[in-house]
């Protein structure tokens, strides 16, 4: 793991101006927020990920789940997949998001991940923990090794020469199919993103993998 800066901003707002400050700098060109940690402190100790800073959201006021106005559900970006997944209204009125939930990992992992890290974690295939081979998201340009080796559970639609990844996320084929609105906020402002425009197709960037800049 390589050496990197640790940050815990006082709130949202100090938490993306620091993301900001950093992108334009020399130095830490690579900014990731820290949750749960449960995909991201993996790949930091395969040099996967390797960030010049780390910014811990834990303790911003992230973690609720609120009822809407107009009937709908708020749930905010720390809150754990274990409590989402358990909330009684989750569970009687989105009944696949919950399930979908319950199916993924181990309890222990869901005590841990939370709603935004699973909404963000990469699109990967096992060859992006392998640093010995080619992998277009881990290295742009390096080859797509899924493609002629091991792909057995790769997918098979939204493909491209370049990668042919899938998503390890159930929660958010289950947000896909209820319509979710993602709620981002950056160095520009606050934005609404409709899930099915959250996450990018792999074409020749497949080391992009979602529309949002900052979300917190």
């Amino acid at each position: 793991m390589k050496t990197f800066e640790f940050i815990r901003p006082a709130d949202s707002a100090a938490a993306v101006a620091t993301a900001a400050q950093a992108k334009t700098a020399q130095q830490g060109a690579d900014v990731r927020f820290l949750a749960g940690g449960t995909t991201l402190i993996d790949l930091m100790k395969l040099n996967v990920e390797t960030p010049a800073r780390v910014i811990d959201i834990n303790r911003l006021p992230l973690d609720t789940i609120k009822a809407t106005p107009d009937g709908g559900l708020k749930i905010g970006a720390t809150v754990r997949n274990s409590d989402l997944a358990n909330h009684p209204v989750v569970k009687r009125e989105y009944a696949v998001l919950s399930q979908a939930l319950l199916s993924g990992a181990s309890a222990q992992l869901r005590n841990m991940a939370t709603t935004a890290g699973n909404l963000l974690q990469r699109t990967r295939c096992a060859y992006i923990r392998d640093t010995a081979m080619p992998c277009n998201k881990r290295e742009p340009g390096s080859g797509c090794s899924a493609i002629t080796g091991s792909n057995r559970t790769l997918a098979v639609l939204g493909t491209s020469e370049h990668c042919i990844a899938t998503n390890p996320s159930d929660m958010c084929v289950a947000l896909a199919a209820l319509e979710a609105t993602i709620h981002v906020q950056g160095p520009k402002g606050s934005r609404a993103i409709p899930i099915g425009e959250f996450h990018l197709l792999p074409g020749a960037t497949p080391h992009r993998f979602s529309s949002r800049t900052t979300s917190c």
